[in-house]
């Protein structure tokens, strides 16, 4: 049995079960959504691997919806489009489309780039079966990497700022104490840590916040620690 799940999302319900006739042939698991804002429900839902994409749906597009997707996964996403949303294609794969079918399309074509992004997904490591990623509001920790991005982009930074966020991000919604996140993170007994851990979380905050004064992510609680909400 195939231990891939495809999340397929069209408004045309024929277009959705022509599609999950081919996959499920293939052993593929198929879970199916009318639009972008079903799409994303599922998302939460399931354990999906890759999505077929249509463009143009009502009430949240392929377009808005692969922006939305970006902001939390980065599994594979190929797109539909008909000739004439040849701009909105280009734009799709610009904004985080990995690939893109032109209606009307071969479903043997469709299968065959459905596989092709599931082995380049698995092969490359960003298969979240294969490493574990930790979501957080567009922040996610890559644990096998060692790295964070933030919407899709690498965020630099230093071996000690990585594992301070690490920290926080394993356990979103615990509160920390300064001590605790420096014999944490520094292996050593925090009785001077004050400075130090304030300086590295400011240094984390300037890299992952828009406004560091008004952090989105890193929180603080007076008289208490350090945390990051869930």
């Amino acid at each position: 049995m195939n231990p891939y799940t495809v999340l397929v999302v069209d408004d045309e319900k024929e277009i959705r079960d022509a599609i999950e006739i081919y996959l499920k042939n293939d052993g593929i698991k198929v879970i199916k959504a009318n639009d972008g804002i079903e799409a994303i429900e599922k998302l939460h839902e399931h354990d999906i691997h890759l999505i077929v994409l249509d463009i143009m749906m009502p009430r949240l597009d392929g377009i808005a919806a692969t922006m939305k997707i970006r902001e939390e996964k980065n599994i594979p996403i190929i797109i539909l489009s008909a000739k004439s949303e040849e701009t909105d294609k280009i734009l799709g794969l610009q904004i985080g489309a990995d690939d893109y079918v032109t209606k009307p399309f071969h479903p043997l074509e469709l299968i065959a780039r459905v596989k092709s992004q599931l082995r380049r997904y698995v092969t490359l490591g960003t298969y979240e079966g294969a490493e574990k990623v930790i979501h957080l509001n567009g922040l996610s920790l890559h644990e096998s990497a060692k790295q964070v991005t933030l919407h899709g982009e690498v965020v630099k930074l230093t071996p000690i700022e990585y594992k301070i966020v690490e920290l926080l991000m394993k356990n979103a919604g615990r509160v920390f104490s300064i001590h605790e996140i420096y014999e944490r993170v520094w292996k050593e007994p925090g009785y001077n840590a004050e400075n130090t851990v304030a300086v590295h979380i400011r240094k984390i905050r300037e890299k992952i916040e828009i406004d560091p004064k008004n952090p989105r992510y890193v929180k603080v609680v007076w008289g208490i620690g350090y945390k990051m909400e869930k």
